[in-house]
């Protein structure tokens, strides 16, 4: 049976429009999980550290200071966060950036195609996704 715990979703993305573009496709689908909006690897890293279980993180890669492969790595290596539950979002179809990510244990790598059609299937994957597994239980 699925959490009924509330789940905190983390976006990690430097792009205003596209963050714009997510926070509409939750709107469009009724999401109404708390959103938190962090710019770069190294922001994201540190709103990490504040963030309650259950959480989800959507991450982009192709990010000023620390991109998104930098801090999956980071979030692997952390005895705290390293079974994180990421998913990448990002416009690079580079099969290096895909290898990366599923080595790091992405949940999942999706293309940012379109603005519109394409956010809203992806956040209706994730969002189905959260509601059939089970999270751990909270710290």
């Amino acid at each position: 049976m699925p959490s009924n715990q509330e789940v905190t979703i983390l976006v990690v993305e430097d792009d205003a429009i596209d963050v714009k573009a997510l926070l509409t496709a939750f709107k469009k689908l009724k999401i109404a999980n708390p959103v938190t909006v962090a710019k770069d690897g190294i922001e994201g890293w540190e709103v990490l550290q504040d963030i309650s279980r259950p959480y989800l993180i959507i991450l982009d890669i192709n990010m000023p200071r620390m991109n998104g492969i930098e801090l999956l790595e980071k979030i692997r290596a952390s005895e705290k966060f390293h079974d994180s539950i990421v998913f990448i979002l990002t416009t690079s179809t580079d099969d290096k950036d895909k290898f990366e990510a599923y080595d790091l244990n992405a949940a999942g790598y999706m293309l940012k195609s379109d603005m519109g059609t394409s956010f809203i299937r992806a956040i209706e994957m994730v969002e189905r996704y959260w509601k059939v597994i089970e999270f751990p239980g909270t710290d």
